[in-house]
């Protein structure tokens, strides 16, 4: 089975203070420690465990500049057999549709049974993949928590529902999925792994080896831009409710009563 797997390189949040900008157009990125996204990396090790399971090839893709090579190279590293850049100038400022758009275009250069995207990145509006899926025109689920292979052309795709029931669903390959986090246990990446694909080559691919218009791509044909970053007003903290059970939830239940939640 040949999958794809799409990753970005998204600053670390638990090695980083995040802060607005003074122009609250972004977010304070001088200094930053990045990383791969953690949703993307659950995708790369369920690629890999798919792959040694039933044969074929991992390769992951990043739309990106020179150091978000580095984030490609790990999952190399992790057990993925191939990589690719691609990079443009004109790619910088893509919305969401832009970054699919741009995907698209090199995975229909290619011949992917599976294309793996994580169910959201940095800034959290888990678009990418569904765009992604409507744009080839392939079926889609999202927040995938379980994969089951059936055969070369369907699988099983697993999904947590209202009340934690677990949903599967037949799907046909080829198709795209959002992968949640907590599918599997990501494998851990060493020394020898990273010193092994140091000197791989990676291919790089623009706009014009895509055959992508660059007036559709980047700030040019980027459809939403955000206006402004700011930070949530502090609330009144909140007041923990002591005693047992039975009294904590007499207490709660007299409150919302008084607030007019429940009658």
């Amino acid at each position: 089975m040949e999958i794809l797997v799409c990753v970005k390189r998204v600053p670390d949040t638990s090695e980083n203070e995040i802060e607005v900008n003074k122009g609250g157009s972004d977010i304070e990125r001088e200094d930053l420690v990045y990383s791969v996204n953690e949703w993307d990396n659950y995708a790369v090790e369920e690629a890999i465990q798919i792959r040694d399971n039933v044969g074929g090839s991992v390769t992951v893709v990043s739309v990106g500049d020179e150091e978000s090579e580095e984030i490609v190279r790990r999952e190399m590293a992790m057990g993925a057999n191939n990589g690719i850049m691609l990079k443009d100038d004109a790619f910088e400022g893509s919305d969401g549709r832009g970054i699919a758009n741009i995907l698209k275009a090199e995975i229909e250069k290619g011949k992917y049974d599976l294309i793996l995207t994580g169910a959201q990145a940095d800034d959290g509006a888990g678009q990418v993949g569904g765009m992604l899926a409507a744009l080839l025109d392939y079926p889609y689920a999202s927040l995938v928590n379980k994969i089951e292979i059936i055969d070369d052309k369907k699988i099983k795709a697993g999904r947590e529902i209202e009340g934690g029931n677990q949903e599967m669903s037949e799907v046909d390959l080829p198709c795209v999925l959002s992968i949640q986090t907590g599918i599997n246990e990501p494998r851990y990446v060493g020394i020898r792994g990273i010193r092994k694909v140091a000197s791989v080559e990676i291919p790089v691919h623009g706009a014009g080896d895509l055959g992508i218009d660059a007036g559709t791509v980047g700030e040019a044909g980027a459809k939403a831009n955000r206006v402004d970053y700011f930070v949530p007003e502090m609330g009144e903290g909140a007041e923990i409710l002591e005693g047992s059970t039975d009294e904590i939830i007499e207490e709660l239940i007299k409150r919302l009563k008084e607030k007019g939640g429940i009658k």
